[in-house]
Formats: C-alpha cells, structure tokens, sequence
C-alpha cells in the first residue's frame, strides 16, 4: 500500500455568526465561518431570524419595491374583470 495518499486529520473550529464555536476534526487547513448552528437554527429554536451577513434582504427589497409601483391584481380579480 502507498504511504501518504490520505489528507492530514486537522482539528478545527467552526465560528457561527451567534457566536458559537465548534471544535471539530476536518482534512481542511483553517478554521470555518459558518452561517447557522444548532443554537441558532430555525429548526431547532423553533423562532425564525433573518440571516442578513451579506445586506442581500436589503438589496432585494429595494429590487422589489421597484417593481411593486405597477398595477397589481391577483389572478382571480384580472379573470372577473371582463
């Protein structure tokens, strides 16, 4: 059998945005940041919090709201209409 064909075992953490730290075993070389854990999933709190780390929900309101200024109907009323 070949020697050195399997990745070094590194031990890790991995820093969630809540501020929780795992230690954790992984063949990757430096630390993770992570969006969610355990502590602070939705699933698991059984509260729901917006993950914003990026400004995305802000740029897709501002996208949206655009678009709301035109003539917006539901289905069933556009139908009646006639």
């Amino acid at each position: 059998m070949k020697k050195n064909v399997h990745p070094k075992y590194n031990e890790i953490s991995a820093y969630c945005s809540c501020g929780n730290v795992i230690d954790t075993k992984s063949t990757l070389n430096r630390n993770l940041n992570i969006d969610v854990c355990n502590l602070c999933h939705p699933f698991y709190t059984g509260t729901q919090r917006i993950l914003d780390t990026r400004g995305r929900v802000n740029i897709f309101n501002k996208r949206f709201n655009l678009s709301i200024n035109a003539d917006f109907l539901p289905i069933d009323k556009k139908l009646n209409k006639k």
